[in-house]
């Protein structure tokens, strides 16, 4: 397994809308085990494969907590299915915003379908975090951040702090 470098905002390529899968293979399954291990080291509880530059409809989730053992979800062309009416808020986050949180309001619930990592199709019904996860996750892959899910002025703080870390970052390195 390999570490992949993660995309940064506001780095156009993760505003793409992500290519369905036509089929899970071995290539496939070696990509999910890459991406599982850089969500790790991140650390971080989701991962699309835009966010490691690669525009197709592939996440990976694990919102197991500390001290819990893994449980590493693959997913493959993800589709909601189903929404809960109600709305629970949670403080976001995301590895392609490198310490940026907001409070951002999404179904409580979900029921989606999707293709596992040995090309199964499969039906999951999540609530609570694992819900906002997967919807986080898929946001990505419309080219959605959850930034986009606030207000202009929210939006427009948190990306130029992004803008002014990275600068900082350049001229350390120079």
């Amino acid at each position: 397994m390999a570490q992949l470098s993660i995309v940064t905002a506001p780095d156009p390529r993760l505003k793409v809308r992500s290519a369905p899968v036509e089929r899970v293979d071995a290539a496939l399954r070696r990509f999910m085990d890459d991406m599982l291990e850089t969500m790790y080291a991140a650390p971080g509880i989701g991962l699309s494969a835009v966010q490691v530059g690669v525009p197709r409809r592939v996440i990976v989730i694990d919102v197991a907590g500390e001290g819990e053992p893994p449980q590493p979800l693959r997913i493959v062309n993800p589709e909601i299915r189903r929404r809960g009416d109600q709305l629970v808020t949670y403080e976001e986050g995301c590895l392609s915003l490198p310490e940026q949180y907001a409070d951002v309001s999404r179904p409580g619930s979900v029921v989606i379908g999707y293709i596992d990592e040995n090309n199964q199709p499969r039906e999951l019904e999540a609530e609570g975090l694992l819900a906002t996860c997967i919807q986080h996750e898929m946001d990505h892959l419309e080219g959605i951040l959850f930034v986009d899910h606030l207000s202009a002025v929210k939006r427009s703080i948190i990306l130029r702090k992004l803008i002014k870390a990275r600068k900082g970052k350049a001229l350390k390195s120079a």
